[in-house]
């Protein structure tokens, strides 16, 4: 019988990890979208990167001046308060030697005389503020550090720097001053408090009739004045300061406001224009450099209104005389296309050059009639009359329809046209009849281009699909296009080689209406080719009709091409050149 084990205890640490990150991770999300939206504000608004940018030059600066004046003031406080210092140590000391010198026949004792030297001393330190020490005497063991000597009560010995001690390490020293750091000790009820603040502290030596001895007198007086001086010039400068960059933010602010607001203003108008509201406008006030460009603006809006007006004009008479000449030329063809068959049908019983001449005719009507369709076609693109019948299909079933509709004209070049289909069907709305005719042009073209009666020479038509789009490419080895000729493949009468007997036909408008289909199913069709390697175009279109395209399933690029070949992208907006394009 087996038993089960209970699982270990999770340790404290890792909850607390987890906890931990969970934490972090709801600060960054409540954290990253207002830096986002910092950053974006940041990003496009000239207005606040002008006025932080002043504000932290100006802080610098200030900051700069600032701190010049702190040190200036404070050196100034200082030479003045240890010239004050000195002053008044000297007098002490002459004094206390003064005295010494009177008392040198009374008293021979040597601590008493100690007592009577500093203990007046003392107390006129209490008085005012400053702290005494008597050390010594010189050559003997330093009572600093072992708690001998007079001295301030309250007093920590450690004040005396021992820099300062060591200068006094024999007799007939100079008085020598330096800074330092005044420590008391003072308590009550068993409790110690311990007080610093800076301070100076000077040195001056006193020989002993007594003993003959020489000892140290060192009086530490406090800088607590200056610093409080110092503090209240700090807080002063600081206050300063703070105004100043206000009204420096303040005046950067009002001045890009003014040089700013009439910008933005233009901003709009310009959008407005762009959007196709020709007749805005931007309010002229004023006769200064804003104002005048103000006008320029004006002035160039209404010469472009103007030209745009006058190109929609042309083009709306462009459009409607090739409307009207294909409608008016399809009765005269009808009549002509009924005499043509009549004498195409009776050929037979012509002579040879009769019945050639009516052979040539009934091809000619043919490609004259396939004109007029794509004018007409054309004519309805333009006239924004074209509209989509979609239904939902397998992809692979037009692909064969139309490359076995083709297998004639490759087998009589000598071609091959394969169809490289996935296992999954390829299914999308599409108007099929559209995608057909884009189909065809491009197999078609693909054939036309190719190299004729080369064994190896395979036109290659692949699908592919995902969740949002679906694909084909036709991939041919032929001639393919020059650099710079890949921006005109989709133009209207455009031929890469117009010299070349062209076995398929064609009215040069294919490829035109081709891309006219793709953009009213909201796709694109891309082109790829170099000279000598080929080409390849690929149609891509949403899987739902509406759909919107973020990406191809299949590569433009073919596989077998170089890495540094480009693209030309057609979609929904037009032709969008590539660096190095190609077909």
């Amino acid at each position: 019988m087996s038993a089960t084990r209970p699982a270990p205890p999770r340790p404290a640490a890792a909850g607390l990890g987890r906890r931990g990150l969970d934490g972090l991770r709801r600060c960054w999300g409540w954290l990253a979208p207002r830096l986002r939206r910092a950053l974006t504000f940041w990003r496009r608004s000239i207005q606040a990167r002008v006025v932080v940018s002043t504000v932290v030059l100006s802080a610098v600066v200030v900051s700069g001046v600032g701190w010049i004046l702190l040190q200036q003031t404070r050196d100034g406080l200082l030479r003045h308060r240890a010239d004050v210092v000195l002053g008044e140590v000297d007098a002490e000391v002459a004094d206390a030697r003064n005295r010494l010198e009177a008392a040198s026949g009374r008293d021979v004792n040597p601590s008493r005389q100690q007592r009577d030297l500093v203990d007046p001393i003392i107390e006129r330190g209490d008085s005012r503020g400053y702290a005494v020490v008597l050390a010594g005497p010189e050559g003997e063991d330093p009572p600093l550090r072992t708690g001998g000597g007079e001295y301030t009560s309250g007093l920590d010995l450690v004040s005396v720097p021992t820099s300062l001690e060591e200068h006094f390490d024999g007799p007939s020293r100079a008085t020598a001053w330096t800074y330092t750091e005044i420590v008391r000790v003072s308590g009550a009820g068993g409790e110690t408090r311990t007080s610093r603040e800076p301070g100076i502290v000077v040195g001056s030596q006193v020989q002993l009739p007594s003993d003959g001895k020489t000892y140290t007198l060192y009086f530490l007086f406090p800088l607590s004045e200056e610093q409080e001086t110092l503090g209240l010039v700090t807080r002063a400068l600081l206050t300063a300061a703070g105004l100043l960059l206000a009204l420096v933010a303040g005046l950067t602010w009002l001045v890009t406001r003014q040089v700013v607001t009439p910008i933005r203003m233009a901003r709009r108008v310009a959008e407005r224009l762009a959007a196709g509201r020709l007749q805005e406008r931007l309010q002229v006030a004023g006769e200064d450099d804003i104002a005048r460009l103000a006008y320029s603006f004006n002035q160039m809006a209404t010469s472009l209104q103007r030209q745009i007006r006058q190109l929609e004009e042309l083009s709306w008479v462009q459009r409607r005389f090739v409307s009207d000449v294909s409608h008016e030329l399809r009765t005269p063809l009808t009549t002509v296309r009924m005499a043509s068959d009549v004498l195409h049908d009776a050929r037979e019983s012509f002579d040879p050059a009769t019945a050639r001449s009516a052979e040539l005719m009934q091809a000619e009507l043919d490609r004259f009639e396939n004109l007029l369709v794509d004018l007409l076609e054309i004519s309805r693109f333009d006239a924004g009359a074209a509209v989509l019948s979609t239904e939902n299909v397998n992809l692979g079933d037009l692909v064969r329809r139309v490359v076995d509709a083709a297998r004639p004209l490759a087998d009589q070049r000598g071609i091959r046209v394969a169809v490289e289909d996935p296992e999954e069907p390829v299914r999308a709305d599409v108007d099929v009849r559209r995608v057909e005719r884009i189909l065809r042009n491009l197999v078609t073209n693909a054939i036309d281009h190719a190299l004729a009666d080369d064994p190896t020479e395979e036109v290659l038509v692949r699908l592919a699909s995902d969740e949002e789009s679906a694909a084909i490419t036709v991939r041919d080895h032929g001639v393919g296009l020059a650099p710079g000729e890949a921006s005109m493949v989709f133009n209207r009468f455009w031929r890469s080689d117009p010299a070349r007997t062209r076995t398929s036909g064609g009215t040069g408008l294919g490829l035109a209406i081709a891309q006219e289909d793709a953009h009213l199913h909201g796709g694109w069709l891309q082109a790829w080719g170099r000279t000598g390697q080929g080409a390849q175009f690929r149609l891509t279109v949403p899987r739902h009709a509406g759909g919107t395209l973020r990406h191809s399933p299949l590569p433009l690029v073919p596989e077998d091409a170089m890495s540094s070949d480009a693209a030309v992208v057609v979609g929904p907006a037009g032709v969008v050149p590539r660096p190095e394009e190609g077909r």
